[in-house]
This record gives structure tokens, sequence and C-alpha cells, in this order.
């Protein structure tokens, strides 16, 4: 797990700081692990990442890729907040088996086991990639990126976002997305006939349909249109197929 960095968030403010900045409810720590997103004003995808407590701190689980950035918006929204944003040299482990002492579930999907915070990272060597598939989850920096919108990343099923727990950046968006509007994009889990690159655009009678990305097992996850997908499609030399 070297491609997650964690984030340490302290100071009397730290759970209230982020209550009113991501896209779940952070009173739910006393739980256990809670997913959620940063999104931009407009209600666009910057990252998602796992919140753990950490005695009155909070650990932020996030791609490594992102830390960086994460860190440094976190550190504008500061403002006069008593918070402290600190990278630490905690690592995570992850497996599907028998948890180990001090694991926590992870929120998205049962199938997708455990996660551990401490100064070993490493996984028991499940097919991640299967796992995601079968259950239509994105991963960052594969099918989640800037141009994401997370109710089209399906981050309601994952748990990831909630729609009572009052104000968040890009909540406005995001509300408007779920009672006023009918989706009609998003990602899907697909089946696929052979195999095509990551970022393969999908076709439908020479007009494009959407994109496929992870392939496991004769499927795949796939962002569509869905007006548009129906019937045989292509995604390079690969046949794919949805049912609605």
């Amino acid at each position: 797990m070297s491609d997650r960095r964690i984030l340490r968030l302290t100071g009397a403010d730290a759970k209230s700081f982020l209550q009113g900045l991501v896209t779940n409810n952070v009173d739910h720590l006393e739980d256990g692990l809670v997913y959620a997103a940063l999104l931009t004003p407009q209600g666009k995808y910057l990252a998602d990442f796992f919140l753990a407590a950490d005695g009155d701190a909070v650990l932020l689980d996030v791609e490594a890729s992102l830390a960086d950035g994460l860190m440094k918006r976190l550190n504008m929204y500061r403002l006069r907040a008593d918070v402290q944003v600190e990278m630490t040299d905690l690592q995570v482990k992850r497996g599907t088996g028998t948890a180990p002492e001090g694991a926590l579930a992870d929120p998205r999907h049962a199938d997708l086991g455990w996660r551990l915070y401490g100064p070993e990272g490493g996984d028991d060597g499940s097919d991640w990639d299967a796992i995601r598939v079968a259950h239509c989850i994105p991963e960052t920096g594969i099918e989640l990126g800037p141009d994401s919108y997370i109710l089209e990343a399906g981050f309601e099923a994952l748990k990831g976002v909630d729609f009572r727990k009052g104000c968040y950046v890009g909540q406005e968006v995001t509300a408007r997305m779920k009672h006023k509007t009918e989706l009609r994009k998003g990602f899907r889990t697909v089946e696929v006939e052979g195999a095509a690159p990551a970022g393969t655009e999908i076709t439908a009678g020479g007009k494009p349909v959407g994109t496929l990305y992870t392939q496991s097992g004769g499927k795949g996850i796939a962002y569509l249109r869905f007006d548009r997908a129906k019937g045989g499609m292509q995604a390079g030399g690969a046949r794919v197929t949805w049912q609605e």
C-alpha cells in the first residue's frame, strides 16, 4: 500500500472543520472508517479518502499522488480554525480474510475487507480489481478524476455521501443532482469480450458512448452515457454489452 499517504488532523476544531468540508458525516467516526470526498465548489471531484478516529485526532488515508495537493487545500480552508494538518509515516495494510486486531472494515463494500493503520503496509494478495469490477467501485486515478461527479461515480451506494449532514463544499450541486435531475451518465459494470486498455473509448453505431476502464474476468467498469448504451458496443477490439 505504498500508493497511500496518511495525514493527521489535530486540534479542537479538527472534526468540525472536516464536517464543513467533506461529503460524508464525520460524526460517524465513532462507528469506524468513514469514506468521503472533497469537492470543488462546482461539485466536481478533487479527492476521495478514508477518515479514521485517532483519539481526539483524525487520520486521513488518501492516494499518494493527491496527498500534497489535498494538504495544501485543507490548509487553505483552515483560516482561524484550531486545526493542524501534518503528513505522517503511517502505512496501510489491507486484506479480505480474518481482520487483525485494530483493523477497521472498509465501509464501501463488505467484500473489500479491512484496513489497518500502523508502521507497516501491504496486503494479503486479494484480487482487488476483480472485487472492484464486480461491485462497480471506482478507483482514484483510474476511473475517478477531475471531471467526475460523485453521484455518477456511485458514491451513494458506496456510503461516501450523506444528504442529511448539512453544508459542505460542493453540496448544492450534489444535492441538486440527487433531488432535481435524473442521472444520464455514470459508472456501470459491463460484460467484456476481449480486452482493451483502460481508457479506451466505447462506441455504438460509430457514436461515442463512454469509456472502458478496469477489466477482470470478462467484466469491466465503464463510464456510460445511458441513452446511447444500447445493444452491442465496441471498445477497441473488445465487444461490450450492458443490461440496464
